[in-house]
C-alpha cells in the first residue's frame, strides 16, 4: 500500500535527475607555443561554486562552477571555467530538506561528470589532464550552516 491523501494524491518524498549538462566551458591558453617548453611546473588554483534555481514547478537547476588556473613564473600556462549543471525534479520533499539536497546530495551526484569534462579539457589543450580530487560536499554544506547567519547565498570554496 502506498502512502496517499485522502484525495488519492501521492505524498511520498520523490527526487530525481531529469538532465545534466555543460552550461558553459571555456579554455585559455594564451602563451601557446611557448608554454610546452617552459621547465617549471606552475601552481595551479581551483576555486568552485554552488549555485541552484527552481526553474520550473518541481523543478531545480543545481549549478557547479569550476575554475582553474594554473600559473608559473613565466606567465599562465592555462585557464578553464567550467559550468556544469543538472536538472532535479523534486516533489513531496519537506522545505528544510530541500536546502540540503540542493547544496549538498545534488551537487556530490554532478561533480564526477564535471570532474571528467574539466580534466578532458585540459588534456585537449595539451595539458595532463586535471584531476580534482573528491569533494565532500555534505560536510561543506555543514561547515557553512555552521557559519553564521547573513552570509550570500551559494557555497564557495577553493582546493
Amino acid at each position: 500500500m502506498t502512502d496517499t491523501t485522502a484525495n488519492g494524491a501521492d505524498t511520498l518524498p520523490q527526487i530525481g535527475l531529469i538532465a545534466q549538462y555543460v552550461k558553459d566551458l571555456s579554455f585559455e591558453n594564451p602563451n601557446s607555443p611557448a608554454v610546452y617548453q617552459w621547465q617549471e611546473q606552475p601552481q595551479i588554483d581551483i576555486n568552485f561554486n554552488i549555485s541552484n534555481n527552481q526553474v520550473a514547478e518541481d523543478v531545480f537547476e543545481v549549478a557547479i562552477k569550476v575554475t582553474a588556473k594554473a600559473e608559473g613564473k613565466d606567465g599562465v600556462a592555462f585557464a578553464v571555467e567550467l559550468l556544469f549543471a543538472g536538472l532535479f525534479g523534486i516533489r513531496n520533499v519537506p522545505e528544510d530538506q530541500m536546502r540540503g539536497f540542493l547544496y549538498a546530495e545534488g551537487p556530490r551526484l554532478l561533480f564526477p561528470f564535471a570532474r571528467r569534462v574539466l580534466a578532458d579539457a585540459v588534456q585537449d589543450g595539451g595539458f595532463p589532464p586535471l584531476l580534482l580530487d573528491p569533494i565532500d560536499f555534505g560536510a561543506l554544506y555543514m561547515q557553512q550552516q555552521a557559519q553564521a547567519e547573513g552570509a550570500p547565498e551559494g557555497i564557495t570554496g577553493n582546493a
